[in-house]
């Protein structure tokens, strides 16, 4: 039997996925302590391993020198920018994974994020908790022109929910969406109109060297003082002290992540910014999503070890 070996610690404490995957793979070991592994540490609870289940860790060529029995990465969640797929496929370790898996819950994210900026919910909310009677009840999403930049499954998803609400959509993508855009009612458009014209901007992309840092303070200067800027993809992405500046200085009406430069943030002055709406890396994890995703990772460990 496989040594299978699961790092996450959101997989190993969900009841389910584990009885699951413990049914399929008894001598599996996973991650109960809930230590967020890197380095050195995940190379020592890798070690032996002949399956992983890998969450937000990295895994890299330095990792899997260390690692000579492993033959597959599984991964829980659907963004691979943490694995160094050239070094996997050079040391003979396959990657298991399924794209899109958690893309409604990741757009309903989104969705949430938008719709409240827009109506005013989260600070009214938030004012009334002090007693403070704010009638300020914001715009309607209904009618804006929604930039979303990455059209991969997530970004497909939020245009598809968006479709109900009127809005004016305009899509950007590395690869040629022109066909889709078409048949969904989605403007397709460069980042620097989406920037100019855009009244929500939402950001749907994978972590490279060239989303790094997208959103910056020459762009967030290009964008109008009345847009909002919503991230629940990678936290860097954004600038995060150039989105701090923007959001103080009023250059942009406000913003919503999901995600952070480091996680957890530890910038309390940027979490506490009135303008600023903040949540912890729960965009993908719906209860439908944590299963789906887990079960993708065991159905790969499942094809490459049992089949």
């Amino acid at each position: 039997m496989p040594l299978i070996k699961v790092t996450s610690p959101s997989f190993s404490k969900n009841a389910t996925l584990r009885d699951e995957l413990l049914s399929r793979f008894p001598n599996a070991v996973l991650n109960d302590a809930g230590q967020a592994l890197a380095g050195d540490a995940l190379a020592a609870f890798l070690d032996g391993a002949d399956g992983a289940v890998i969450g937000l860790e990295t895994v890299d060529d330095a990792l899997l020198a260390r690692m000579p029995s492993l033959r597959i990465v599984a991964k829980y969640g659907v963004g691979l920018d943490s694995i160094d797929q050239e070094a996997c496929a050079r040391r003979g370790v396959r990657i298991g994974w399924t794209g899109g898996v958690n893309r409604v819950s990741a757009a309903e994210m989104a969705m949430g994020f938008m719709l409240g900026l827009n109506r005013n919910l989260f600070a009214t909310a938030f004012q009334m908790r002090d007693g403070v009677w704010n009638k300020n009840g914001g715009r309607q999403l209904s009618g804006r022109t929604v930039g979303i930049i990455g059209t991969g499954h997530i970004g497909k998803e939020v245009a598809r929910m968006l479709a109900p609400f009127g809005c004016r959509v305009l899509g950007n993508d590395l690869l040629d969406m022109a066909a889709w855009y078409a048949a969904n009612g989605v403007e397709p458009a460069s980042k620097e109109r989406i920037w100019d014209e855009a009244e929500v901007i939402t950001l749907h992309v994978p972590c490279t060297p060239s989303t790094r840092a997208m959103i910056n303070a020459e762009t967030l200067r290009r964008m109008r003082p009345d847009a909002v800027l919503v991230n629940t993809c990678r936290g860097e992405v954004v600038d995060q002290a150039a989105l701090k500046r923007a959001l103080v200085e009023g250059w942009i009406a406000g913003a919503a992540t999901d995600v952070y430069e480091s996680e957890p943030p530890t910038d309390m002055e940027f979490l506490r910014l009135p303008n600023l709406v903040c949540t912890p890396h729960i965009g993908g994890n719906a209860v439908e999503a944590v299963l789906a995703m887990g079960r993708s990772a065991i159905t790969h460990l499942e094809s490459h070890f049992l089949k």
